[in-house]
């Protein structure tokens, strides 16, 4: 019996949702249902805090296999606290997300530095 077809490995979202995201320090914001729209378009990683505090709600897509091996990158998205923006990533994924789809120009709104870029642009030295 030959195997089943390999499906391809599709982006990732991970959502922050610790001690500022997914919080109530972030008002007017349906977390469980921004998740669960997110999970709609894509597998969903519930994260402790990425450390990014001051950008919540953090969210990072992260490229599907084909993505990566485009030269797709993780994109850290912050900020992203209304239906709208949700809306925009679940549009972007399901078009392929990073490395096969252009980062449609008001996701480039939101985006921000992970903690290691964002330490490496104040000239704070990385810690290995």
């Amino acid at each position: 019996m030959p195997a089943p077809p390999v499906e391809p490995v599709p982006c990732r979202i991970v959502v922050c949702r610790d001690c500022c995201c997914g919080s109530p320090k972030v008002t007017g914001v349906d977390h469980a249902a921004q998740t669960e729209r997110l999970r709609a378009a894509a597998p969903v990683r519930v994260s402790a805090c990425l450390d990014v505090c001051d950008q919540a709600n953090v969210i990072v897509v992260q490229p599907s296999a084909e993505g990566r091996a485009a030269g797709g990158r993780p994109v850290w998205l912050g900020l992203v606290n209304d239906p709208g923006a949700t809306e925009d990533i679940v549009a972007w994924v399901r078009a392929g997300g990073p490395g096969v789809a252009p980062l449609p120009d008001i996701l480039d709104l939101y985006t921000c530095a992970p903690p290691g870029r964002r330490a490496a642009a104040r000239g704070v030295p990385r810690v290995e």
